[in-house]
């Protein structure tokens, strides 16, 4: 990666609202195979608030991306843009982009461990007995695949074709236009009535 700009500001900070405290830092990045990115961090050191983001600075075609989840692909390198779908359809979990929805770089390892959390957290808010045994279910073959048993597919789409899979093995497709539509971009939208 090479670093192109970095701004420091110290602005108001966002959750305790204190003037003066939060430290603001933005950096222009060139990443490999993806391209110009600006990664933003914001940390208030009154009230411990920390955000950050990874916000692509190119638009690309939409694109969907393909690789199989093995104990051979666990360190491969994965850019997911704020507006990226990661689905994982053998263990039945989804992310979709939201309002909040940060982008990150990680590995394939990395994407289990956010469904691994995810599940947890879910966990502790299913009460039912049907779905706690699913949630169970999904976390012992998210912790599975980590440890390199089995294969699972992890696909990943993107409207504005800002994310990444990097490896000679991603499949890399276009998004058909009727599963564009279908696709969230995290963003709101306002139509004129």
């Amino acid at each position: 990666m090479n670093e192109e700009e970095i701004t420091e500001m110290i602005i108001k900070c966002p959750a305790c609202s204190v003037e003066g405290v939060a430290k603001s830092i933005m950096k222009e990045l060139e990443i490999p195979h993806f391209g110009k990115v600006l990664e933003t961090t914001i940390q208030c050191p009154k009230c411990g608030f920390r955000h950050s983001d990874v916000i692509a600075l190119e638009q690309n075609d939409p694109a969907k991306y393909i690789i199989e989840i093995n104990r051979n692909n666990l360190s491969v390198r994965v850019v997911r843009s704020q507006s990226a779908t990661v689905t994982i359809p053998e263990l039945g979990v989804k992310v979709e982009p939201g309002p909040k929805s940060e982008g990150y770089v990680t590995n394939v390892e990395g994407i289990l461990t956010r469904f691994e959390d995810a599940v947890i957290k879910a966990l502790n808010l299913f009460e039912d007995e049907e779905s706690q045994k699913n949630a169970r279910n999904t976390l012992i073959n998210i912790r599975e695949l980590k440890k390199g048993n089995g294969t699972a597919t992890l696909i990943m789409h993107d409207p504005f074709g800002q994310s990444n899979i990097v490896s000679e093995n991603v499949e890399i497709l276009e998004i058909p236009e009727e599963e564009l539509r279908e696709l969230k971009t995290g963003f709101v939208h306002i139509e004129d009535s």
